[in-house]
């Protein structure tokens, strides 16, 4: 087999892949560290305010040559970046750094990463799209500046694909429909699928902006619609989707702390990342106002009348697997 940039790209893709969504409002990145051909690391950013993939990327190679070093137990990102600026002693100028998004060019709750690699003077760094953000925008620039080769465009349509929810974002609203179906599409009777998906879907629920649910939902199934199969989880501000605007206020999701909870028969009003659960019916209502959905499949079948709407055209932009289940995320077909 051939080892190329597109083969070490697409490896770094994948792992972003593992928190797409998650990361928000920052988008999911991936980022690798070969050292003379070895690879040293392959990371991802998991979470916004934590350390960006090229930072995580560079500690854990870094460690994997000096196993005692004190950066093991440093997780600040603006710690980890003086360590490695202070203590690499040339360790990353025979390097090559992929990253599936350009390093930022900005300080905020992390610092700028273009700063570290121009500190650290790679012999490389390998980019898959450009960072469509203004403000983080530029990184490219720094480094050709300060004499590090840069390559982009590398895997290129697969770097797209990752970053179309930061892309939707960054147009001022992304909606995402999550549903949930056994393997012959019944969505009925209580739980579908395994808890490892219902912990990912809680993980979900904790970063995102409004959470959307049908109003005959709510009146059958009384649900929390809280995020409690996660430590430390902050329960979503509630849309319940409906022309009517009388509900019992002891169903529970009413009633869970530092939470707003709207009624309302419109998403105009909703911004940023927005995440409506329910079946078939809502999905094929609220079709085209979805950017994108994320479906999980059990292996478990059921007797049911549900039925897929398969004229409701999507794209598979990436599916794995999850505990039993299969993740599959779609984007929706103009």
């Amino acid at each position: 087999m051939v080892i190329n940039d597109e083969f070490y790209m697409s490896l770094a893709i994948v792992e972003a892949w593992k928190y797409q969504l998650l990361t928000y409002p920052n988008p999911a990145v991936g980022a690798i560290v070969l050292k003379k051909g070895e690879l040293l690391s392959l990371e991802a950013h998991q979470q916004a305010g934590l350390a960006h993939a090229e930072v995580l990327a560079l500690k854990s190679a870094y460690l994997k040559k000096n196993p005692t070093s004190r950066l093991e137990n440093i997780t600040s990102p603006f710690e980890i970046y003086d360590y490695l600026k202070q203590n690499h002693n040339g360790f990353f100028e025979d390097c090559e750094i992929f990253i599936t998004l350009e390093p930022c060019n900005h300080t905020g709750k992390t610092p700028a990463c273009s700063d570290l690699l121009v500190a650290l003077k790679p012999k490389r760094v390998i980019i898959s799209v450009l960072d469509p953000n203004k403000k983080a925008s530029g990184g490219i620039e720094k480094l050709k500046s300060c004499g590090i080769e840069v390559t982009t465009d590398i895997c290129k349509k697969q770097g797209e694909d990752l970053l179309f929810p930061f892309l939707r974002y960054m147009s001022g609203k992304f909606l995402f429909f999550k549903l949930a179906t056994r393997a012959n599409g019944s969505i009925d009777g209580g739980y579908i699928t395994s808890k490892e998906s219902l912990t990912y879907v809680h993980q979900l629920r904790s970063v995102i902006d409004t959470l959307v649910i049908g109003g005959n939902t709510v009146r059958i199934d009384r649900p929390t619609l809280d995020c409690r199969f996660i430590e430390n989880g902050k329960s979503p501000d509630v849309l319940i989707y409906s022309n009517q605007k009388e509900f019992d206020r002891e169903i529970p999701l009413f009633n869970v702390a530092n939470r707003e909870v709207k009624i309302s028969n419109s998403l105009d009003f909703t911004n940023g990342c927005v995440m409506i659960e329910g079946g078939y019916r809502l999905l094929e209502h609220l079709y085209n106002q979805i950017d994108m959905l994320v479906l999980l499949i059990s292996p478990n079948f059921k007797n049911s009348n549900d039925i897929l709407l398969s004229e409701l055209k999507f794209d598979i932009l990436y599916t794995k697997r999850i505990g039993d289940d299969e993740l599959i995320f779609m984007k929706k077909r103009l």
